[in-house]
Formats: C-alpha cells, sequence, structure tokens
C-alpha cells in the first residue's frame, strides 16, 4: 500500500517508527536504482525512513517491488519536485531531526549520532555532511574543495550533501518552497535566520554522473551561473531549461 499525500500527512503505509530521534526523507523521480542502492547499505533501525514518489514517475513497478522489499520504509507519493517531496516527507517525518538526502548519495560511518548527537552538543539547530563525489577523478577533489568554501564562508550547502535541521525549525521556517530548482538553496536562505549550520566534518559521496555526462568545468560552470542568476532574482522557473538541458 503507498500512501499519498498532499498538504497534510495522511494515513500511514508500511512500519513507521514515531518514537525515532531521527526521519530521512529521500524524494524519487527515475531513482529506482540510485534508492534501491541506498536503501540496501542504509535502510535500518537507525532511524525512520520515508521515501517519497512523484506522481507520475514511469518507474513506478520497479517502485512498487521495492516498496515490498524495505517494508520497514514508509512509503508515500506526492506532486513532482523535490520540494513538494521533500514537504510531504517531512509532513509524516516522527522523528526530532530530519534528513533530506538524495537517492544518490551514500551516508558516512556514524552520520546518526552526527545529528543527533554532536550537532544538538554544539547548540545548532540545522547542518549538512561535507560533499563528495563518487569518483577517483581529480578534478572531483577540485570541485569537492570549492563546495566546502562555499559552505565555510557563505553557509550555503546543496542538497546533494544532506541536509538536516530539527523538525520544529523547518516546521517554523516554513519547509521547502514549490520551486522546480533551487529549493535547497531557498531552504537554506531560511534555516539562516536561525543561526549558522553545523558543517560536519563526515563525507557523504554523491554520484557524479552529471560532471561525467555532460563535462566537468562545463557542469561546474552551469551549477554557478544558475545560482547566480538565482540570487540576483530570476525566477526558479527560468532556470529549469539551462540547467537540465544538454551540455555537449
Amino acid at each position: 500500500m503507498m500512501t499519498s499525500v498532499s498538504g497534510a500527512a495522511t494515513a500511514n503505509a508500511g512500519q513507521c517508527d514515531t518514537g525515532s530521534s531521527l526521519t530521512v526523507v529521500v524524494p524519487v523521480w527515475r531513482d529506482a536504482a540510485a534508492i534501491e542502492r541506498l536503501l540496501a547499505h542504509h535502510a535500518s533501525s537507525e532511524a525512520q525512513w520515508v521515501v517519497v514518489r512523484g506522481h507520475g514517475d514511469e518507474e513506478g513497478a520497479r517502485l512498487d517491488a521495492l516498496a515490498a522489499r524495505f517494508p520497514e520504509v514508509r512509503w508515500v507519493s506526492s506532486a513532482k519536485g523535490r520540494g513538494p517531496q521533500q514537504n510531504a516527507g517531512a509532513a509524516v517525518a516522527g522523528g526530532d531531526w530530519v534528513l533530506f538526502l538524495h537517492a544518490d548519495t551514500m551516508l558516512p560511518p556514524g552520520w546518526r549520532d552526527e545529528i543527533v548527537s554532536e550537532a544538538g552538543r554544539r547548540g545548532r539547530v540545522w547542518g549538512c555532511f561535507r560533499f563528495a563525489l563518487a569518483t577517483d577523478a581529480w578534478q572531483a577533489r577540485l570541485i569537492e574543495w570549492g563546495v566546502a568554501q562555499r559552505v565555510r564562508f557563505g553557509s550555503l550547502p546543496y542538497g546533494d550533501q544532506g541536509i538536516f535541521v530539527r523538525r520544529d525549525v523547518f516546521q517554523s521556517a516554513g519547509g521547502f518552497p514549490p520551486y522546480p530548482l533551487m529549493e535547497d538553496v531557498a531552504l537554506v536562505q531560511r534555516l539562516r535566520r536561525f543561526g549558522r549550520p553545523h558543517a560536519s566534518a563526515l563525507r557523504v559521496r554523491t554520484s557524479a554522473r552529471r560532471w561525467q555526462q555532460d563535462g566537468w568545468w562545463r557542469r561546474t560552470w552551469v551549477n554557478l551561473s544558475v545560482l547566480a542568476r538565482y540570487v540576483a532574482g530570476v525566477p526558479p522557473e527560468r532556470l529549469v531549461r539551462p540547467y537540465e538541458r544538454p551540455q555537449r
């Protein structure tokens, strides 16, 4: 059974540990292979896991099979888009903390304690992990260094490094806006009102497929130019095409 979420949460599907101190929310859209790898490695009693499917995903049959394989995971569905999907996951979260994680991002050992113990000990109400790309390419190390400086000096993590936040603070911030792009940046801009992030030294490993497909420097330039245009006030709807189109 799949729970459909529109606005507020509805009845539960699968098992839900509402006493858990941490909920992991993963939006999926054409990500069946990635979510299968992620759940095979990480889904456990360490946290409540919520996977949110976007309406209209053509991989629905494969996701149905994964829902049967991982009954300990709560599976819900919502309107397509990372913003709406992650809001839907947060609406059914039972943890005091919520980690928003992309399907193609793998977590490091000790990730749960880093959120529920270390961040709280430092008095932080939100934070992120250190970004790493799942490749040995030397270009990846330069990109990772650049991301680390963006977080260090700008307090601006992206969703592909895992953003975690206390659930009450997420609600007070108003959640994700319903943007087709840059929803993670918009959330971070809201969260900065509550203080600086806890920048974890633990590294998540995110797929390098976009960089490998589009070219290391071309993809990096596109990402930076889209961010600059968003900060300058360009509506996110106008940024989807330059971000998504083939770059070669």
